[in-house]
């Protein structure tokens, strides 16, 4: 009796190890990509009757037309599919956050399609960026109820896995558009043929990142602060300012933050997102709006 070809076996593996101990609905984030639709294939064969959500961004002409085809070729495998629909602004970020803010409509756990070739363009982003390690360690594998099979699948071996099963994966136009960070840093990789040291390195640099956030103690005194290793000031410093704006803050917020400890000639209060302002006084920080 023989098996699955090779590519579609190695999706099916990497599914199923991601779903063990995983309870309750499951569904596979589709837009229409090899990536996506080779993960939801394999999710219909480990786990019959689950779901697919398909998004539609609305950036495109014809977008509707994409996610109706996605959506009949998950169908197609067995999968409920249902495509959930938004405007996005123009932009990467705008277009993530409206994905995400979709998907969390949805039930259950959520699989991902992102791939090796994904987390070493995450990687590099975030060192030309000038990021720490936490950005610069690219994507998790389990993040909440969403989960990324595929971290250690290369986009070659999804493109066959589709080929494979008859599928037809629809190619994004913004792939090939160098105004993209994304693209630039995956035609920078295809050159140089770093996609798996990156990856690897992305997972030494969370396993770091995992270490140094368990060991950090929140403060507002000065004092604990600059007593504190850099790296650890750093992220008390971040977790302080986020906790207290209720959203993220930059390396360059940290810079100025940092500053209040490291570097007191008296200076002013430091700007954070929403309006908030941290101040030093009396050997404590301080938040006011």
């Amino acid at each position: 009796m023989t098996g699955p070809p090779v590519a579609t076996a190695a999706v099916r593996v990497a599914v199923r190890r991601c779903l063990e101990g995983v309870e309750g609905v499951v569904s596979a984030a589709v837009s229409g990509g090899a990536d996506s639709l080779a993960l939801a294939a394999a999710l219909a064969f480990e786990r019959p009757g689950s779901g697919a959500v398909v998004v539609d961004h609305r950036l495109q002409p014809g977008s509707e037309e994409v996610a109706a085809k996605a959506a009949a070729q998950c169908a197609g495998l067995g999968l409920v599919s249902q495509v959930l629909t938004g405007q996005s602004p123009p932009g990467e970020a705008a277009a993530r956050a409206l994905r995400y803010s979709l998907l969390d409509t949805a039930g259950g756990t959520v699989l991902l399609g992102h791939t090796k070739d994904d987390q070493a363009e995450s990687v590099l982003l975030g060192l030309l960026r000038g990021s720490g390690t936490r950005a610069a360690s690219g994507m998790a594998a389990v993040r909440g109820r969403y989960r990324r099979p595929l971290l250690d699948v290369a986009r070659s071996v999804t493109r066959r896995a589709c080929e494979e099963a008859g599928l037809e994966p629809w190619e994004d136009p913004h792939n090939e558009d160098p105004s993209y960070a994304r693209v630039k840093a995956r035609q920078l990789l295809h050159g140089l043929d770093l996609t798996d040291g990156l990856a690897r390195s992305a997972r030494l640099l969370r396993e770091d990142a995992d270490a140094l956030d368990a060991l950090t103690v929140v403060t507002q005194d000065v004092g604990e602060l600059a007593s504190m290793p850099a790296a650890l000031r750093s992220r008390s410093l971040k977790r302080w300012a986020e906790e207290r704006c209720g959203q993220a803050v930059t390396s360059a917020h940290v810079d100025a933050l940092r500053a209040l400890v490291e570097d007191w000639r008296g200076q002013g209060p430091v700007a954070l997102p929403g309006g908030g302002r941290a101040s030093r006084d009396q050997g404590q920080l301080a938040f006011g709006r």
